[in-house]
């Protein structure tokens, strides 16, 4: 399959060589040819899996890049490694597909909307907190809620690790004093949401992730996993490019 134009530059970060900055100063050094000449140009547009690259005369294979959505259920934890835990996300994939990372987490106990992919520049654009990224989520909490405290989260609250950013709240509705939301968060602090509404009086007992980005849910079942289609890599890529960050 052959790929997309993309700038020399990029190619070097994504496959592995270096990191982007240091790609600059690599192709600029005049060690990095494509089909056999030189380039000095890190904006030059290549085809991976069609032009030939290689840095000091040694090629560099283009990686198979994997996206996948899991609607991970509660009890599974969110780590490639850890011997205390009991189940991780990835007892629910196949084994061929245990390279890859989770993009964010989710803990133990929430469920949900969980992209695991091995494009490293793809993953740092959803997760970096400079970026925004939003996440929706819903939410069933107990204990008292009214529009005071609705608002005091939307402008961003205090919790153990500083302010939140302003959220977006949607109330849906009160059944036997549980309450149902939306809420939609632009940053991904640790048991972010639980801390928010236990920072008001409430308590969360059920918490779900809806989307990432552009990426939804939709009608995945709970414990299983999809491949991205082609327009889905695609929308996921557009969307990442407003923040000029993969091109």
């Amino acid at each position: 399959m052959v790929d997309k134009p993309i700038r020399l530059q990029v190619f070097l970060s994504r496959n592995g060589v270096c990191s982007r900055r240091k790609a600059l100063d690599l192709v600029k050094s005049g060690v990095v040819s494509v089909n056999g000449d030189i380039i000095c140009e890190p904006s030059f547009s290549i085809v991976p899996g069609k032009d030939i690259v290689a840095v000091n005369g040694k090629y560099v294979k283009p990686v198979n890049y994997e996206y996948v959505l899991l609607n991970k259920p509660a009890g599974y934890v969110t780590t490639k490694a850890d011997r205390f835990a009991k189940k991780t996300v990835f007892d629910l994939l196949p084994r061929h597909l245990h390279v890859l990372n989770p993009v964010g987490r989710l803990d133990r106990d929430t469920e949900g909307l969980l992209f695991l992919t091995n494009d490293g520049e793809l993953a740092f654009s959803l997760t970096h907190p400079k970026f925004n990224i939003e996440r929706q989520y819903f939410v069933k909490i107990i204990g008292d809620f009214s529009n005071r405290d609705k608002k005091l989260l939307e402008n961003g609250i205090i919790i153990d690790s500083g302010k939140t950013l302003p959220a977006r709240i949607r109330y849906l509705c009160n059944k036997r004093g549980i309450r149902q939301l939306f809420i939609t968060i632009y940053e991904g602090k640790k048991r972010q949401i639980r801390r928010m509404f236990e920072r008001i009086g409430c308590k969360v007992i059920y918490l779900k992730r809806l989307s990432h980005g552009p990426l939804m849910l939709g009608n995945l079942r709970l414990g299983e996993w999809r491949h991205l289609e082609e327009k889905e890599v695609d929308m996921l890529k557009n969307y990442i490019a407003q923040f000029n960050l993969v091109k």
